[in-house]
């Protein structure tokens, strides 16, 4: 009996240091984040501004702006979501729903995992390869969105894959008992209760593209760009125009690094600037994808 009581106690003991060594790690993570987050809003706020956001790079640190950034990275961000969205999602009900279990989806499944952990300069390379040699696409914004595409698509995959796994069957059973196809149960009942996993997994991806440089850099992304890409609305019949997808093109990142690597104090200053501005684009982003998800999430009945 005593040995029992002994055993509880230290097993009680165990918890508790382990509860303590994860809550100082923690803390000491989020100092070490709020320290950084303070001093680069120290430094950049004073350069915030219209005229920041709405300038051309220059030679001139006060007069530098991040117009072209930005624009190129909404350029980016948009492409990427529309092209990894649809065809990880797809791979993963393929490979979940309708893929026999045999010796050819265990080796694609294990490479999908496997890519999720590559680094993101052999997805540059392979986007440099592909996409810029190959299909000659040249540096453009669709050769960037492509690779970064590829980039974030394992993600993507897996995490719709474990939503699509956290179905409870009696789902699929009441929806074939009132007699709907296998393709009706996933489009109405399957997708839309994952959704709120599939969005989790999007999230990540994106958080994880916008800040992407590597990639980037290999396609040989320009650091200094003073032109917008054409603009996809045109005042001709048929009023699209697919220009702007082959323009060159930088993204806030590529500008980051670039003024970073400067040694004028005054491009350190519009590099906190640029993190901040990148900062906000995330949380936005992530923010409307959070959005999406509660609004499936609120759907859900069990």
């Amino acid at each position: 009996m005593n040995k029992i009581m002994d055993r509880k106690l230290l097993n009680r003991f165990y918890d508790r240091g382990f509860l303590f060594i994860g809550i100082f790690a923690t803390s000491i993570s989020l100092i070490f984040l709020l320290a950084l987050l303070l001093d680069i809003l120290a430094d950049g706020m004073g350069r915030l501004g219209w005229q920041f956001l709405s300038s051309y790079p220059s030679r001139k640190p006060e007069e530098a702006g991040i117009l072209s950034a930005w624009v190129g990275t909404a350029w980016i961000m948009v492409l990427t979501g529309c092209i990894a969205f649809p065809l990880g999602v797809s791979a993963a009900i393929y490979l979940e729903e309708y893929s026999r279990k045999n010796w050819l989806t265990d080796i694609i499944e294990i490479n999908i995992a496997n890519l999720a952990g590559v680094p993101s300069i052999i997805y540059g390379l392979l986007g440099l390869s592909l996409f810029v040699r190959f299909m000659n696409m040249e540096r453009s914004v669709i050769a960037g969105a492509m690779t970064l595409a590829i980039l974030v698509l394992p993600i993507v995959i897996l995490s719709t894959r474990e939503a699509i796994k956290s179905i409870p069957p009696s789902i699929r059973e009441a929806s074939y008992a009132l007699g709907a196809s296998k393709w009706q149960t996933i489009r109405n009942q399957v997708i839309p209760a994952a959704m709120p996993g599939i969005m989790t997994g999007v999230i990540l991806a994106m958080s994880r593209a916008v800040g992407e440089t590597a990639p980037l850099i290999t396609i040989g992304a320009l650091t200094y760009v003073a032109f917008l890409p054409t603009s996809p609305i045109s005042s001709e019949f048929p009023y699209l125009s697919f220009q702007g997808f082959f323009d060159a093109f930088t993204a806030l990142p590529i500008k980051i690094f670039n003024w970073v690597s400067r040694p004028q104090k005054g491009f350190a200053i519009d590099a906190a600037a640029g993190i901040i501005v990148l900062l906000v684009i995330t949380f936005v982003m992530n923010a409307f994808a959070i959005y999406l998800r509660q609004k499936y999430q609120k759907k859900i009945r069990w």
